[in-house]
């Protein structure tokens, strides 16, 4: 797993000198292992899931539902949580992409008006209207796509006094929708290093912790993917040792799996039965 490019591109931004020079280290590393891999006879494909783009700001989209009335939460300890299944919207952030659910279907055009006008929204989808993998069953009710400059988040509290415990942590399956903002260490505490070795040394000793040692501040972010790229450049690459087997310059997402099939299995799509 090699994630130099993306953490740093979107720590610093796709065109920023630390992200160059994670550029540089990747490229030597995978150096070796192509040459390696060519060396044993193997084809190699080298292939990115998406291209990054910069970015200016979030879109903090589960802010206006509940501004709208329509996002609940619940009180824990001082602290506040979503309650899915109280809410008559909420949505999942993920990165330039967001899925809003609705409760009840006889509100979806009330929320497809609204979060259509909120700054930094692109294009509002229903799930009906999308011939995609997206228009899953289990996809919200609206799917949407932010600009180019610009990335959902999460945060659904109003005040950070009362924001969840787990949200100046590294916390994945208690969010509802990606968060970018972990690959930060809070900027603000003094001595960041001191901080973190003295909750890992209570640990040890065998105290819980909770490591919030990442900031509530999704202005840090500079680089984000999602959206197909305005332009061609921004986007993923697929190189492949086998010209032949390539026959387009330019691919389809949908059309890679067949790609990686026909190098696989000498040049058909399908393995023989």
């Amino acid at each position: 797993y090699l994630p130099h490019l993306d953490y740093d591109a979107q720590r610093f931004g796709p065109h920023a000198p630390e992200t160059a020079r994670a550029v540089r280290e990747v490229d030597a590393l995978c150096g070796e292992l192509i040459a390696d891999a060519r060396t044993l006879g193997y084809r190699v494909v080298v292939l990115s899931e998406y291209g990054l783009t910069p970015v200016t700001g979030d879109i903090p989209i589960n802010r206006v539902l509940r501004r709208a009335g329509l996002l609940r939460v619940r009180q824990e300890l001082g602290r506040e949580l979503l309650d899915a299944g109280a809410s008559e919207a909420f949505a999942v952030a993920d990165h330039q992409v967001a899925h809003v659910y609705v409760r009840r279907p006889e509100r979806v055009a009330e929320v497809h008006a609204l979060v259509r006008e909120v700054d930094g929204v692109e294009s509002v989808f229903r799930r009906g209207d999308l011939d995609h993998p997206a228009a899953h069953a289990r996809a919200g009710e609206l799917f949407l796509i932010s600009r180019a400059d610009r990335w959902f988040s999460y945060y659904y509290w109003l005040h950070d006094d009362v924001a969840p415990d787990f949200a100046r942590c590294v916390d994945i399956h208690r969010k509802p929708g990606y968060d970018p903002v972990e690959l930060f260490v809070d900027p603000d505490l003094r001595w960041p290093k001191f901080a973190i070795g003295r909750k890992l040394a209570a640990k040890k000793l065998g105290f819980r912790q909770l490591m919030d040692v990442i900031p509530l501040r999704p202005e840090l972010v500079r680089g984000s993917h999602g959206r197909v790229t305005d332009e061609p450049d921004d986007g993923p690459v697929l190189i492949s040792s086998e010209t032949e087997l390539v026959s387009d310059p330019t691919l389809d997402a949908s059309e890679v799996k067949a790609l990686l099939l026909r190098h696989v299995f000498n040049g058909v799509d399908e393995p023989l039965r």
